[in-house]
């Protein structure tokens, strides 16, 4: 549990002590604490859902998608679990377990992140010809980690070690309506470029991935559809399996080449 604060934990087991009661149990054992850990760090599972078998399809490839590229990027979070059965308002969700707490990031780690935002987005596209609306969170949050690339953390060559973070929001009339902005036309139109750059050589690494190791993909989201729930260890075993794995994994400099 990286990363969680004294009172996290406690609640962690306010839920895990829950979960034992609805069992009948006496005691709280270990199979209470991952669920309560997966209630608070996922979401709560809404078995109620009903979700039809071409959607379940889809979903499980997105989520093979997540899984595949960050277990084939070197220096990754380990994926801890990985699922198809709805929590909160996601259709499926990967869960990535940092091994400690980390307080700053490397360029390469974040563009490795950015891998395994489209890697669901990708896979989409190589297994059904055609994308859905399940990425639009991670695309979200990609661009704008692409974003603080270029204009906050300085690694955009184009750019360059260049603050054009936006410091003067309103909180209380709101950041969109008073945002304003000392940033030329001219500028602008770099920043823009320079984001989508990132974003497209991002998109370009997770395609060459996937598409290198395809039959891996197919493996994971067949083991989704049948279990609807993998656990790190049970991913492992998968991927020891394939022979399209075992092709290596990316490692930094690859990704620093990419970027």
């Amino acid at each position: 549990t990286p990363g969680l604060s004294g009172e996290d934990l406690a609640r962690m087991m306010n839920e895990s002590a829950l979960f034992a009661a609805r069992k009948g149990k006496k005691l709280i054992d270990l199979s209470d604490i991952e669920d309560a850990k997966d209630k608070l760090m996922m979401g709560v599972e809404r078995k109620s859902a009903v979700i039809n078998d071409a959607e379940k399809k889809i979903t499980a490839y997105h989520e093979a998608g997540h899984v595949l590229i960050a277990k084939m990027t070197e220096g990754s979070d380990p994926v801890h679990k990985v699922t198809i059965i709805p929590r909160g308002r996601a259709m499926g969700l990967t869960h990535y377990l940092p091994i400690e707490e980390k307080h700053s990031y490397s360029k390469t780690y974040i563009f490795s992140k950015l891998l395994h935002l489209f890697g669901g987005r990708v896979a989409e596209e190589l297994i059904f010809n055609d994308i859905t609306t399940g990425a639009s969170n991670d695309i979200e949050r990609a661009t704008d980690i692409a974003r603080k690339m270029v204009c906050e953390w300085g690694m955009s060559e184009d750019i360059g070690p260049i603050h054009y973070g936006v410091k003067n929001d309103n909180p209380f009339l709101g950041k969109e309506l008073t945002r304003t902005s000392s940033i030329s036309e001219e500028i602008g139109k770099k920043i823009d470029t320079a984001v989508q750059n990132i974003i497209f050589k991002a998109l370009e690494k997770t395609r060459e991935v996937l598409t290198e190791n395809i039959e891996t993909l197919h493996k994971i989201a067949e083991a989704l559809l049948e279990k609807e729930t993998l656990d790190g260890k049970q991913i492992d075993e998968i991927l020891a399996m394939s022979v399209s794995a075992k092709n290596g994994k990316i490692n930094g400099h690859d990704l620093i080449n990419d970027i």
